[in-house]
């Protein structure tokens, strides 16, 4: 691992984590309570059958002690979390292999490391990039290799919010998907739970408005990509994800009216998350076998 001259840099200089090897016996119920929140009027997937794409994000979950966690809700510590002051993290997106889907139901393994970490300068300061190599077994079998690109800073974002909530209308869009999303805390309470997601800002509201300074609640980045992926498996059930490849750019808020589109292609589809102030708050590319 590389790590740049930076004021960042000489934290984790000698930040070399271990492997870490995680075991889950991929349970239907977190599938159907999933199932639940997209509205779906039956489990999408039983016992025996092909998981969806990066639904694995529903399992190998950790939940520490509550006195572990910080006053933002994320843990204080964590095998893969840096060791830099005043941390603040956040999911920048990652891309996913999927050589056979995995099986709900089975025993699953996962085997995570750290490949990769750099520091970058932002617009709004330096930043910490961790990138996280997760590999998922069955059988004995490698089905799914992934990596999810965590962006980290030293003390609160600079970043520009809207001072308001604005509930307008999405856009409109002419691509051949479509599936209209309006986020409201319920559901965003449902996923933290779903996901063992504690940081405050997707269910606190005074957390998230007095002391990050968004509008309101916000929308998890995971649920804007699964949101995406929601297209092709509603629009192309029978095409099997090959790979995805995602960016999350934008936070959306809890009230305000999302657009999922995309367009399928020969052998692909490019997705987004659009609302009537953002063309791309997030956005996707996914191939089929």
């Amino acid at each position: 691992m590389h790590i740049a001259q930076s004021t960042l840099g000489p934290y984790v200089e000698s930040w070399r984590p271990g492997a870490v090897t995680d075991d889950d016996a991929l349970p239907v119920a977190p599938v159907a309570a999933m199932s639940a929140l997209l509205d779906q009027p039956e489990p999408v997937a039983a016992a025996g059958d092909p998981l969806p794409p990066l639904w694995h994000w529903l399992y190998f979950l950790h939940w520490p002690a509550q006195r572990d966690l910080g006053a933002d809700g994320h843990p204080r510590r964590g095998h893969f979390l840096p060791p830099i002051p005043h941390r603040q993290r956040m999911f920048a997106g990652g891309r996913c292999e999927i050589f056979e889907p995995l099986r709900v139901g089975a025993p699953a393994q996962r085997i995570s490391s750290v490949s990769t970490v750099a520091t970058k300068q932002g617009t709004t300061g330096e930043l910490l990039f961790v990138t996280v190599r997760s590999e998922y077994l069955q059988q004995g079998r490698t089905r799914v290799v992934e990596q999810q690109d965590i962006v980290y800073r030293s003390g609160r974002s600079a970043g520009q919010h809207p001072a308001d909530l604005d509930t307008s209308p999405a856009p409109a869009s002419d691509e051949t998907w479509r599936l209209p999303l309006q986020p409201d805390p319920p559901l965003l309470f449902r996923f933290s739970a779903l996901t063992a997601n504690a940081h405050r800002i997707h269910y606190d509201a005074p957390y998230a408005q007095g002391e990050e300074g968004y509008p309101g609640l916000v929308v998890h980045g995971p649920l804007l990509v699964l949101a995406m992926l929601e297209l092709a498996r509603r629009n192309a059930p029978s095409r099997r994800v090959r790979s995805v490849s995602y960016r999350l750019r934008r936070p959306a808020f809890a009230g305000e009216h999302l657009l999922a589109s995309g367009t399928p292609a020969d052998g692909h589809a490019t997705l987004r998350i659009a609302t009537h102030r953002e063309q791309r708050h997030a956005t996707a590319e996914v191939t089929f076998a």
